[in-house]
């Protein structure tokens, strides 16, 4: 089969849908007949405006295509719209594999993502664990097209994106001559999430160093309160969270000369644009494949214990009780890391 227009689909999450578009610029440039329609949540637009011959469809799963009525609708939609060839499911989930089958069913080419649950079972199991490098997630979308007859010869040392211009609210703050570091403070998991004390206390270290500039950004209401007061009680710092767009966002992270950031969507943000990510992993493992595009290994801070990593996604409570993963890890790492990063550039 020779696939002219594929209708790609990865609804969530924020990280995950933005560890499609490496794979999916270069699917474009290796196949330049090739044009593709993503199907993700409205929030994740900006992600693939800059790619080439590719459309992006909403998919409002909490209003009008909410349900298998809702999901009948869109499929009805998308096939009087577009005439696809082919269906990449990057998501294999139920809407997407209710997606997916009405199109098998319908005469389309289709493949599906192997998430790799056993080996990634075996990984984070409590005993016998078998700690390795798994596949990539990136690996993993890859094999999606090479069912399609479209192998993608992956080039993980290429810069997705360039630089883009800052928005002029937020030009003003960044000052020149001077490291601008972004740091993310949070997680969606509380295993995934250094304790805030503790980020506080590296930040405290960072202001001590006059040739740094240091931005914080979250989002939440409650995230959102606890940078605002952390911006009055430390002088010098900006918090960015909750003032600009996610478009003007990811605008702002692309002019940073370095990030750093929980296991969590931000790494792979700032990974599209070439920006060294310090990043701090507790519960979950860079070895599972959710590693940022083009990241050194060196940049993941982490401690070795025995029961790392309990999680694949760092949504399982700590069994042990105690969060040493991320309790016993120094403010020192950190900080020692990205002065490291910082001489290296």
């Amino acid at each position: 089969m020779n696939a002219k227009h594929i209708l790609v689909i990865r609804l969530s999450a924020m990280g995950d849908v933005a560890m499609t578009v490496p794979v999916l610029q270069q699917l474009l440039q290796q196949y330049p007949e090739i044009k593709l329609t993503v199907l993700t949540q409205k929030h994740f637009i900006p992600l693939f405006e800059p790619l080439e011959r590719t459309d992006v469809i909403a998919a409002d799963i909490k209003g009008k295509h909410k349900g298998i009525t809702g999901l009948f609708k869109l499929f009805s939609d998308l096939k009087k719209q577009y005439k696809f060839d082919a269906v990449a499911d990057l998501h294999n989930v139920l809407r997407s594999k209710f997606l997916r089958s009405v199109f098998w069913l319908s005469g389309f080419s289709v493949a599906k993502i192997n998430k790799g649950r056993k080996e990634k079972k075996e990984l984070t199991r409590k005993k016998n664990k078998t700690l390795h490098q798994l596949k990539t997630t990136f690996e993993r979308y890859v094999e999606v097209f090479t069912s399609l007859n479209l192998p993608i010869k992956l080039d993980s040392t290429k810069q997705i994106f360039k630089k883009q211009s800052l928005p002029p609210d937020a030009a003003a703050l960044f000052a020149p001559g001077k490291k601008n570091i972004c740091i993310v403070p949070f997680a969606k998991h509380r295993e995934k999430l250094y304790p805030v004390d503790k980020m506080k206390a590296a930040i405290q270290q960072f202001l001590q160093q006059s040739h740094l500039k240091i931005f914080l950004l979250g989002g939440g209401q409650k995230e959102i309160e606890l940078l605002n007061q952390w911006e009055k009680e430390l002088p010098g710092i900006v918090n960015l969270a909750g003032k600009f767009s996610f478009k003007d966002e990811l605008s702002i992270i692309s002019n940073m000369d370095a990030m750093i950031s929980m296991d969590s969507a931000n790494m792979h943000l700032a990974s599209l644009f070439g920006v060294p990510v310090i990043s701090v992993w507790g519960a979950t493992h860079p070895f599972l494949g959710f590693y940022g595009w083009n990241q050194s290994i060196d940049n993941a801070v982490q401690i070795d214990l025995y029961c790392r990593p309990c999680s694949v996604f760092g949504n399982k409570p700590c069994y042990r009780g105690d969060h040493a993963c991320m309790e016993q890890l120094e403010e020192k790492l950190i900080v020692d890391r990205l002065v490291q990063v910082n001489n290296s550039k």
